[in-house]
């Protein structure tokens, strides 16, 4: 089987998986015309230590490059991903501490469609999945580790174990839920609570407002995008994500230096395959997006 594609690694995906409001992988671009939203802008201490979208898109390329040299080698057609344009890169912590503004006006709580270059790209991944079982092999290996991806692991990294953000991850987690029972965070909770009741709405905080089981319909619904923006509303006016962030940064300040070892290894080893990554890249004479143009 292939490997896994790409995923931007949210913190609200991982812990708060009731909440719809959060997406699997990119979404729509930020249009020209509007300032980005406070989510979308949101950068926190942690984020250096993880793969960006782009870092993983940038990762893939070379090493679908260097599969395809080795699947030409058995006499078989590869062809590359396409790529994703870079505005449509999904920022790394929106929709952390509940519903964008951007988003909810549009939206509500459902999950904003991809733009068209993410489409592409997650159809070629689909293909991949219903290539014939002798093509799959060859790729994969039986293990789906092996075969002509790991030959192209290995030329591109030698034995550099390949990215894991198990660290970021774990960590990325616990200092949400611990900024989230610090007093400051918890006061404009209460305030945010205040703010939606006096609006009509009862929930407990913006994640059980946008994990309603009133918005699992295929169509956004009148209602749900009331609440949303009754929910960004009383986001802004409390300043929910700007005390709530304030805490998180002071959190995993504290995170990283209690985790500095383990932090910089995970980083070290993203750092090398990057940097192996572009290597091949220039060794092709293609940037990371033209050398799909002769694949289309």
């Amino acid at each position: 089987m292939p490997p896994s594609r790409a995923r931007a690694t949210t913190a609200l995906a991982l812990l708060l998986l009731a909440t719809t409001a959060c997406t699997d992988g990119e979404h729509e671009s930020t249009p020209a015309s509007r300032s980005p939203s406070v989510s979308e802008q949101l950068r926190l201490p942690l984020d250096a230590y993880a793969s960006t979208v782009a870092e993983t898109h940038l990762v893939e390329d070379a090493q679908d490059l260097l599969m395809r040299r080795c699947m030409n080698g058995l006499d078989m057609e590869w062809k590359t991903l396409p790529p994703v344009d870079p505005q449509d890169a999904k920022p790394p912590n929106l929709r952390r501490y509940g519903a964008d503004e951007a988003a909810a006006v549009r939206y509500g709580y459902h999950p904003s469609p991809d733009p068209p270059s993410v489409v592409r790209r997650n159809r070629a991944w689909d293909e991949r999945d219903a290539l014939p079982a002798e093509v799959q092999r060859a790729a994969y290996g039986p293990s789906g580790k092996g075969g002509c991806l790991k030959t192209a692991q290995h030329q591109l990294a030698g034995d550099t174990a390949p990215p894991d953000d198990h660290a970021f991850n774990q960590l990325t987690g616990t200092a949400l839920e611990t900024s989230r029972r610090t007093p400051e965070v918890r006061n404009a909770l209460r305030s945010w609570h205040t703010c939606m009741a006096k609006a009509g709405y009862d929930y407990r905080d913006p994640y059980a407002a946008a994990g309603s089981e009133r918005w699992e319909t295929a169509e956004i619904t009148p209602a749900e995008r009331a609440t949303a923006r009754a929910d960004v509303t009383c986001q802004k006016s409390t300043q929910l994500v700007k005390v709530w962030a304030a805490a998180e940064t002071h959190v995993q300040h504290r995170l990283i230096q209690q985790n500095t070892d383990r932090l910089h290894e995970a980083k070290a080893r993203k750092d090398r395959w990057l940097a192996a990554a572009r290597r091949v890249l220039r060794r092709e004479g293609r940037t990371s997006h033209q050398h799909h143009l002769s694949d289309q």
